[in-house]
């Protein structure tokens, strides 16, 4: 199949990969929610208290209706009616209270175990490896911590609230009755399961569709974020068909309806039996305690008594088989939840780590020592149900081919050190490895004579400055882009580093200067107006090691020249790792190591390398020495 072409591959997702959506709830999932509410086990415990006086509101008014009409109305005893009505009210009042006590105590109960979740689930995804990101699709990322969390959470609060109070009430109302009538209540009792069988059959089914309409609801959220950012849109509009948009769409909006109305369907059966099982067992009592009352072997009150727990009975059932449902998809979303969780970051800092010391007085130098790297692959960093495309499990689990093999070199402290070569050479891999956006498979990276494995995130964070061929900008002003290298940086620094990248002059002239907002991904700027805003932003974090990923690429001469400009100022005194394609920072490299294959081929200056006629020179006359005719700084031996 050519690239691009229509194909089952495109279809390949929720649809088409069955297992997904099928996808049965992992052993222990409850088990690990519960240590989320153990921070919070006293208003637990308040809320076990406000459901039991509740349950026992619930038991104690059909007695007192047994009292009202066996030993007040039958009776004609006035002050007996009013004390019983007088109590009613009371417990009506109680039962107002309580009620609002549980929401409350439930709510927050429930909020908080949800925001613990969702805090920890985005602290754990921003640890995640770059090539977790590549794989995994935006939108269906943000409905784990949204749709997903939301969906859990309304199950909660409603499981909080109504599971203390339905329980205590279920077993209090049967007490009760075994109090009035162990015959009846045996009767009754014998119904029960026919409530349970529906809960069963149903549940099942619920949550495959719960899990379903998720995942269905994650691909809608992934394609509105792909086709409403700035880059999506201008695809859309100048490559896309209106038409094939909409109908993509519409066949997702279609199927999460589908989902619904299947969901809503498989309610009201539920419903209709419950309430069909409810209406049989009453009819019993109605039969069974009317002709007992007639032989005098019951009281009138004590049948109205037995109505009324009749409901008070089939109200906690229905309420807790209903609950079973709740409990299902929540689980479906803890589940999905806890799957994000299980993903084991690829780079994490190790027990004891230290921080890089500073390197004030000098640059601290670089050296790969026989590193070894491959990308992971799908099943090491990423999940399946998070990308809309999956693929085969096969091509999850096998093995990727080795990028770096067994490559040594050293970048000198304070030195510029430029990588060359073909494309797919080895060359943004080396500089991932340096700001340990990965970690190698074999080898060592070091850094002034640290493993940086051995090394504290921060410290090395704040160590190497990266500025990348795609200079990304937040929805935001210039000021807080530039600041989020420095978040404590003032006024004063934040322009000279805007000086220092040749872009201050612009932005004072703007009508709101730093404020000025750059737009999504920063697209009210030309690139290469991003790219001095990304070498502003290099400044201003101060690094002493400075890697560019290919920054001037795709500018044009006169943005060129002014970030080559900003460039002198950010490389001096610092050690530099540069991707180049221009043949100026070649020429102004202290030494330039040619990459091929994933290994240093050659090693030197430009002069040396190309008086040696290898694959440098092959690599300068069919790349670079086009260049040299543009500027007469750039001329070979100038």
């Amino acid at each position: 199949m050519t690239l691009g072409a229509p194909g089952p591959m495109m279809i390949r997702g929720v649809g088409g990969d069955r297992p997904i959506t099928r996808q049965q709830i992992r052993p222990g999932t409850m088990r690990r929610i519960l240590p989320y509410a153990k921070p919070y086990r006293w208003r637990l415990v308040l809320l076990l208290a406000a459901g039991s006086l509740e349950a026992a509101s619930i038991a104690a008014n059909p007695l007192l209706l047994k009292f009202l009409i066996d030993d007040g109305i039958l009776k004609e005893n006035t002050r007996l009616v009013v004390v019983v009505a007088s109590v009613v009210a009371a417990l009506a009042l109680l039962d107002a209270f309580l009620g609002i006590a549980q929401r409350m105590l439930s709510a927050r109960f429930g909020e908080q175990i949800i925001y613990d979740l969702r805090t920890r689930v985005f602290a754990h995804v921003q640890r995640q490896p770059i090539a977790f990101f590549t794989r995994a699709q935006t939108g269906s990322l943000v409905s784990r911590l949204n749709t997903d969390v939301i969906e859990a959470q309304q199950a909660m609060s409603q499981l909080l609230t109504v599971l203390v109070s339905s329980a205590l009430s279920l077993v209090l109302v049967i007490v009760t009755m075994f109090y009035l009538s162990w015959v009846v209540t045996i009767v009754v009792l014998a119904l029960v399961p026919c409530f349970m069988l529906p809960a069963r059959v149903v549940g099942r089914r619920l949550q495959r569709y719960a899990r379903e309409g998720m995942q269905l609801n994650a691909e809608m959220s992934t394609m509105m974020n792909e086709r409403f950012n700035v880059a999506g849109a201008i695809l859309v509009k100048l490559y896309g068909e209106p038409e094939t948009e909409s109908r993509q769409f519409e066949d997702r909006a279609a199927r999460v309806r589908d989902i619904n109305v299947r969901t809503a369907v498989y309610g009201r059966v539920f419903f209709v039996a419950m309430t069909m099982v409810a209406s049989l067992a009453t009819a019993a009592v109605y039969g069974i305690g009317g002709v007992l009352v007639i032989h005098d072997d019951f009281q009138l009150g004590t049948l109205a008594a037995f109505a009324v727990l009749l409901n008070r009975l089939y109200g906690p059932i229905n309420q807790l088989s209903n609950i079973q449902l709740n409990v299902l998809t929540a689980l479906v979303s803890f589940d999905r939840v806890f799957e994000v969780l299980d993903l084991r970051p690829l780079v994490a800092e190790r027990p004891g780590a230290i921080a890089l010391p500073s390197a004030s007085s000098a640059a601290p130098e670089i050296e790969f020592d026989e590193v070894s790297f491959r990308y992971p692959t799908a099943d090491e960093v990423s999940l399946a149900s998070l990308e809309s495309i999956a693929l085969p499990s096969a091509e999850r689990t096998g093995s990727t081919a080795m990028v770096l093999d067994r490559i040594s070199f050293r970048a000198p402290a304070g030195k510029l050190t430029a990588l060359v070569g073909h494309s797919g050479a080895g060359k943004s891999t080396i500089t991932h490895l340096v700001s340990r956006l990965y970690d190698p498979i074999a080898g060592t990276v070091w850094i002034d004579g640290h493993d940086l494995r051995d090394l504290t995130l921060k410290s090395l964070r704040d160590t190497v400055g990266v500025v990348t061929q795609d200079a990304h900008m937040f929805h935001d002003t210039i000021g807080r882009n530039l600041a989020y290298a420095k978040p404590d940086a003032t006024d004063e620094e934040i322009v000279r580093a805007c000086q220092g990248a040749q872009i201050w002059n612009l932005i004072s002239a703007l009508p709101h200067g730093l404020d000025t907002v750059v737009g999504d991904r920063g697209y009210r700027l030309s690139g290469g107006e991003k790219q001095r805003l990304a070498l502003a932003r290099l400044l201003l974090k101060a690094p002493s090691i400075v890697v560019l990923d290919e920054a001037t690429a795709h500018l044009d001469s006169e943005s060129e020249a002014a970030v080559q400009r900003a460039l002198k100022s950010a490389l001096a005194g610092r050690t530099s790792l540069v991707i180049a394609h221009r043949l100026s920072t070649i020429r102004e490299a202290d030494q330039i190591l040619v990459i091929d294959a994933g290994g240093v081929r050659e090693q030197g200056s430009h002069e040396d390398l190309l008086a040696a006629g290898g694959l440098y020179a092959e690599l300068y006359f069919t790349q670079f020495a086009g260049q040299a005719t543009d500027s007469v700084d750039d001329r070979v031996g100038a």
